[in-house]
């Protein structure tokens, strides 16, 4: 009988002593909102272009190769994590004005998780622009952006500099 008890409680009351010290581990995902802002702010550069022209692709252009001003292919994009998703533009290693200050514009980002779309500023095209996320990642942005009064469209990439 003692030797039936000790098979049965002391297993029992290991079990109920170690199972009741248990976390629950709940996944917390990752959002859209994070990947772009970082948990405070982060910085993306473009790093190329591809135009789609009636559903033809070109290949990739790296932006060292687009012929725009140098001074805005190196430009700083911020996202901001705050309630206001602040957005800042500011100049990269080439200015473009001498003296000018380095953050040219504050304006505000909308991100819509339902259709992917992003509305930012985009220096290249000189104008706040509605598009579509083709790929996000914490590495990676690509958009695209639809003309359909010309049947085109130009996905563009991002890179990270800094997260914070």
């Amino acid at each position: 009988m003692r030797q039936l008890i000790r098979l049965l409680l002391i297993p029992g009351v290991v079990g109920w002593l170690l199972g009741g010290c248990s976390e629950k581990i709940e996944p917390k995902p990752t959002t859209y909102n994070q990947l772009l802002t970082g948990t405070e702010k982060k910085t993306w550069k473009m790093v190329s272009l591809q135009v789609v022209d009636n559903g033809t692709a070109s290949s990739v252009i790296p932006v060292s190769q687009l012929n725009a001003d140098p001074c805005i292919k190196d430009d700083l994009l911020t996202f901001y994590a705050n309630a206001e998703h602040k957005f800042e533009a500011s100049e990269g290693a080439t200015s473009c004005t001498a003296g000018a200050p380095d953050i040219y514009l504050t304006d505000t980002w909308t991100l819509v998780n339902a259709n992917a779309s992003l509305a930012f500023y985009i220096p290249l095209f000189d104008g706040k622009y509605l598009s579509t996320i083709k790929n996000l990642t914490a590495n990676v942005l690509t958009i695209e952006l639809y003309f359909g009064d010309i049947n085109a469209s130009y996905r563009v990439t991002f890179n990270p500099t800094t997260t914070k």
